[in-house]
């Protein structure tokens, strides 16, 4: 009876939203990418940027399709630290720096 409670209690309700569109074995294959140096794959960059890893992950049929945005957001979600690099390059600002 304690037990029935507790496991009701516990139980994960439906959630309102669509379900996610990634599954999290696609999530770590993208990852995984992000993680290898882009000339491996015949890129043209020295580091991965979100549009570059999108178009690689689809190319290898990982996903079907994704955004760069989405990419952007796996990895930071992720804290990936297996390099001592950014994984992504950090866009410059096209502001004038102030005096």
């Amino acid at each position: 009876m304690l037990l029935t409670q507790i496991i009701s209690i516990l139980k994960d309700e439906p959630r309102r939203g669509n379900p996610g569109k990634f599954s999290l074995e696609e999530i770590v294959q993208i990852i995984a990418v992000a993680c290898e140096i882009p000339a491996t794959s015949s890129r043209p960059v020295s580091h991965w940027t979100p549009k570059e890893l999108a178009d690689e992950v689809v190319k290898r049929k990982i996903v079907p399709e994704i955004s760069p945005r989405s990419v952007g957001r796996f990895l930071k979600a992720s804290n990936v630290a297996t390099t001592s690099k950014s994984l992504l390059v950090k866009r410059k600002s096209t502001r004038p720096k102030s005096i």
